[in-house]
């Protein structure tokens, strides 16, 4: 028995980047397949999170020291080289989430150029605002880059963005990493994926609820 996972997902996201490299394995053993889903995480924040950029505002005080520590800690943890914050934090992504949705269709290929621009960003502090270096980074990746881009700025891709973005707010989302279990079980961020975990096996009856 299967259990389907969709992750929406911004790149822009340190913790959306370690969920995932941790989600893969996690539902590759749990016998769960991922549907990959590109939102645009600033039009989550102004329709239902907006406190998120209080936050930011005290870069110096103790939860932000914390929460830079804890970044570290999980990316050793993970296995996952994290080079953050970069000179292009916060970055806008909407350039890359509209290259995402033009690959969306195709998932192996949206999951390869995901891998390479999370590596890109938060590896070698790319700016992923730039459409050539998004061009690079899909060149490098296998991809015809500039074909690529040129369809990212389709209406339809500009489109998909939109909807995936609403239809991640319409379900109860309010950041990146989203992530549903079985359609309308919502959990969020990779602190989150053990219960993801559990999640699945109780939905393929190896747990109790």
């Amino acid at each position: 028995m299967t259990t389907p996972i969709e992750f929406f997902f911004d790149l822009s996201s340190p913790w959306t980047c370690l969920a995932f490299h941790n989600i893969r394995p996690l539902a590759a053993e749990e016998r769960a397949p991922i549907t990959w889903r590109p939102i645009l995480v600033g039009g989550v924040f102004n329709a239902v999170n907006q406190s998120v950029y209080a936050s930011r505002e005290d870069a110096t005080g103790p939860k932000a020291r914390h929460f830079g520590k804890s970044l570290k800690d999980w990316a050793a943890w993970s296995g996952v080289p994290m080079n953050f914050p970069s000179p292009h934090h916060p970055v806008r992504s909407v350039h890359a989430m509209r290259l995402c949705c033009a690959l969306e269709d195709d998932q192996p290929a949206l999951e390869r150029f995901a891998d390479a621009a999370f590596a890109a960003y938060f590896g070698d502090q790319r700016n992923l605002d730039d459409p050539e270096v998004l061009r690079a980074i899909a060149d490098e990746a296998g991809f015809d880059g500039a074909a690529l881009i040129a369809q990212s700025q389709s209406d339809a891709a500009k489109a998909r963005l939109r909807a995936n973005t609403d239809e991640v707010i319409e379900r109860g989302g309010f950041g990146s990493p989203s992530i549903f279990v079985r359609g309308d079980d919502l959990y969020f961020g990779n602190d989150e994926l053990p219960l993801v975990r559990r999640a699945i096996r109780v939905a393929q009856g190896r747990a109790e609820a």
